[in-house]
């Protein structure tokens, strides 16, 4: 077997997750899929490149001889196909590639953004991973990404990237089922969901360290299950599960989300661009800005907590 490039990025995808579990799940394949894939490699090689341990898996010193020499091999590959297709756009018209983690800002934002650049082609990228969004910035292969930061737990920022600030600290609330005893309070004590499940998503970068930090300061130790946002969204309402979720976040009927006391969970907003795309992204901006408003003041538990914060959501326009 000759190696090729989707081989490399499986083995820098399984180095930066820690995991063939996570390396999946932002490659979009399947475990097993990617686990047979590193076998035939690594047989190709005639050497194991990962020690595969209880917590995750580790590169081997081949395997990060290999990394070495694979991650400049992927990163000139990318700025190819990134000038390629720049050259390409040039010669056919002007167009923006945005990248998002999830938000329901983003219809609002991509509107915005049409009525504002009438004849420009606008894609759009969503991933669940910021590192991974950032990474395509920093390639060239997007020119804008909105993304989140769970509090404690840095993003990886390459070299060369402008960061915005949109909101320095959103609070993350709590999503229960609608019959759920803490659901009648306006705001939850961490407390009262001492004995519940609580679920996240692992390959969100930082949610399930963040959740574990906090829930560990509170001195709770629930069972944590992973899954993703339908399988979530189905445990939740049937009282299997709860978890957190963004404050924009509209509730299902058999849902409900509240704040919770102290707001001990949060994210900074942030939207990065590369260097020298300055007025690209200021436009971006704004109109991120205007539509991140518009769902705050409709999400109704969110709207109140701003107006208990006096927050300038409310009153004054994003600048």
């Amino acid at each position: 077997m000759e190696l090729e490039v989707r081989h490399l990025r499986a083995l820098c995808a399984i180095a930066d997750a820690g995991s063939l579990h996570k390396a999946a799940r932002q490659l979009g394949v399947s475990q097993p899929s990617l686990t047979t894939q590193l076998r035939r490699i690594e047989n190709s090689l005639g050497a194991e490149l990962f020690a595969r341990e209880r917590s995750g898996c580790r590169p081997t010193p081949v395997g990060r001889a290999v990394l070495s020499r694979a991650r400049p091999l992927l990163a000139e590959m990318s700025a190819l196909v990134a000038e390629a297709k720049s050259a390409a756009a040039r010669a056919s018209g002007p167009r923006l590639r945005i990248g998002s983690t999830a938000s329901r800002a983003l219809p609002g934002w991509l509107g915005r953004l049409r009525r504002r650049l009438p004849g420009t082609d606008i894609s759009l990228h969503v991933d669940v991973s910021p590192n991974s969004l950032l990474k395509m910035v920093a390639a060239g292969q997007l020119d804008v990404a909105f993304v989140h930061e769970v509090e404690g737990c840095p993003l990886v920022l390459p070299e060369g990237l402008c960061v915005r600030v949109l909101v320095e600290r959103e609070p993350q609330f709590v999503s229960m089922a609608r019959h759920h005893p803490a659901a009648d309070a306006a705001v939850v004590e961490l407390a009262d969901l001492a004995d519940d499940r609580w679920i996240v998503d692992p390959s969100v970068d930082g949610e399930w360290e963040g959740v574990r930090r906090v829930l560990f300061a509170a001195g709770i130790d629930p069972p944590l299950l992973h899954g993703d946002y339908h399988t979530a969204a189905a445990l939740i309402a049937v009282g299997e599960a709860v978890a957190p979720c963004q404050p924009t976040s509209d509730p299902r009927g058999d849902m409900a989300i509240r704040p919770l006391r102290g707001d001990p969970l949060a994210v900074r907003l942030l939207l990065c661009s590369r260097a020298g795309a300055q007025e690209v992204a200021d436009g971006a901006y704004l109109d991120l800005a205007e539509a991140y408003r518009e769902v705050a003041a409709g999400a109704v538990a969110y709207r109140q907590w701003l107006r208990r914060h006096g927050s300038p959501l409310l009153a004054v326009p994003a600048a």
